[in-house]
């Protein structure tokens, strides 16, 4: 292809990856047992019985990943700290041997030329906080903040941009709702508290990480963009409901300092009896974002359905009268996910048309797509359904600039293939190919492409 989507030359592009997932090593160094090494020794709670235990040996690894990064010639690497590494049981002193990883990395990657962004959360909580409640208890945020300030005592000198949790929509209703992820909680209530608390951590870490030094703040969202399968009014309250419990429970007290009004519609007797909210809670969740990350993949078209458990005693918090129906008209990536670049834009206008001037700067935090990647006889990856997946993307990212929408930086999900939650080892989304055997990285065409698509910018 030998036109690529333009950005101005201060754009930020980037590739993103998460500790839990590519680092292994999940015994050494002092780290703890995080939520993730128990739910993957559950008997089916991830694909082939795969845990994170020796990942993509990124702890060991790390100077030939950097290497990579900078042959790709990326601005900025966005990382996750492991929580159980640095604070072994979630609580006290700094772990120093895990703070020092970290701390090599950081160097390791300003040597290189690349900016370290650090993601504090993405999903490994401790697992002794979790045996004390977890996110669905209040002091949980409590910890997050304590444990901010440790991480950005020992890196804010270095590290510009922070973001202090990944998609939490997924920690609140994979995680304590549906039970899908760790730690496999199906619940209704408490599911609730469970994202109230996850944005209360996050506005209790923001004036932490700031009086350490980070000049950047943020939280990553993955919001969807909703739309009802048809006009039937039905499925247009359908589709407020899925918006409500995918976006509005995290932009409107983050962006807009208030619940979302549509939120008794959507979980009726499960919110009108919680007493997780206090006041002041809204004051310390929207304190001013330097910038919104956004995780996008895929769009969802919903359409009007009853509950699937009658009873608000035994209903899940992702029980609220919608269910998808997909896009059959549009290909699907290898995890499902229907391809319609487009609704990325959409999604961006409507953040801008919602919030004004109170919508920050935005960097697209993740965004790509697992294929069916199989090396031919040579040992490469032609991944071309990747390429035109990325490149679809980033021209919705341009087209939402031109729309006047400030976004400041692209990251590609992700750099390595890796641990994929509860798929296990089985869906790549890495633009290197990592032959989990031996541990041998392979560029795919996809990381060439990227390379020289940054290239093309200057």
């Amino acid at each position: 292809m030998s036109d690529f989507p333009a950005f101005p030359p201060d754009f930020v592009f980037g590739a993103a990856t998460a500790a839990f997932q590519i680092e292994g090593a999940t015994h050494e160094g002092g780290r703890g047992t995080s939520i993730w090494d128990t739910f993957a020794r559950r008997p089916g709670a991830v694909a082939g019985g795969d845990t994170g235990d020796t990942a993509c040996d990124h702890y060991r690894r790390y100077p030939e990943d950097v290497a990579l990064l900078k042959r790709l010639g990326v601005r900025s690497y966005r990382f996750s700290v492991s929580w159980p590494r640095v604070q072994p049981t979630g609580s006290g002193p700094a772990n120093a041997e895990g703070l020092a990883f970290y701390d090599r990395l950081v160097d390791a990657l300003l040597d290189a030329g690349v900016e370290p962004a650090v993601t504090l959360y993405h999903w490994d909580l401790p697992q002794e906080l979790e045996d004390r409640g977890g996110w669905r208890d209040r002091d949980t945020a409590h910890r997050f903040a304590d444990y901010a300030r440790l991480v950005a005592d020992a890196l804010a000198d270095r590290v510009p941009r922070w973001i202090t949790l990944n998609e939490p929509w997924c920690s609140a209703f994979l995680g304590y709702a549906n039970g899908m992820h760790a730690p496999g909680v199906r619940a209704g209530t408490p599911a609730l508290a469970a994202a109230h608390h996850l944005l209360l951590a996050h506005g209790l870490a923001v004036p932490v990480l700031r009086g350490a030094g980070a000049r950047e703040t943020g939280i990553a969202l993955n919001p969807d963009r909703v739309l009802p399968a048809t006009g039937d009014p039905r499925d247009v309250a359908a589709a407020l409901r899925a918006e409500t419990q995918r976006n509005l429970i995290w932009t409107e007290p983050l962006l807009g300092g208030r619940y979302p009004r549509s939120e008794d519609d959507t979980w009726e007797e499960l919110v009108r009896e919680e007493t997780f909210r206090r006041d002041g809670d809204l004051d310390t969740i929207s304190a001013p974002l330097d910038f919104l990350g956004i995780n996008y993949y895929t769009p969802s078209v919903v359409r009007d359905a009853p509950y699937r458990d009658a009873d608000p005693r035994t209903r899940t918090a992702d029980d609220n009268r919608f269910e998808g129906i997909g896009m059959p008209e549009a290909r699907h990536t290898a995890m499902g996910w229907p391809v319609a670049p487009d609704t990325l834009r959409e999604l961006l206008v409507g953040l801008k048309e919602r919030y004004g001037d109170a919508l920050p700067p935005i960097h697209i935090t993740e965004n790509g797509s697992a294929e069916n990647d199989v090396p031919d006889s040579g040992g490469t990856v032609h991944d071309t359904d990747r390429i035109s997946y990325l490149d679809g993307h980033l021209r919705a990212v341009a087209a939402a600039r031109a729309e006047g929408v400030d976004v400041r930086g692209y990251y590609v999900w992700s750099l390595l293939d890796n641990f994929e939650w509860s798929y296990g080892y089985g869906k790549r989304f890495g633009l290197v190919y990592v032959d989990y055997a031996t541990q041998r990285r392979v560029p795919k065409d996809s990381y060439h492409w990227y390379r020289a698509m940054i290239a093309a910018q200057a």
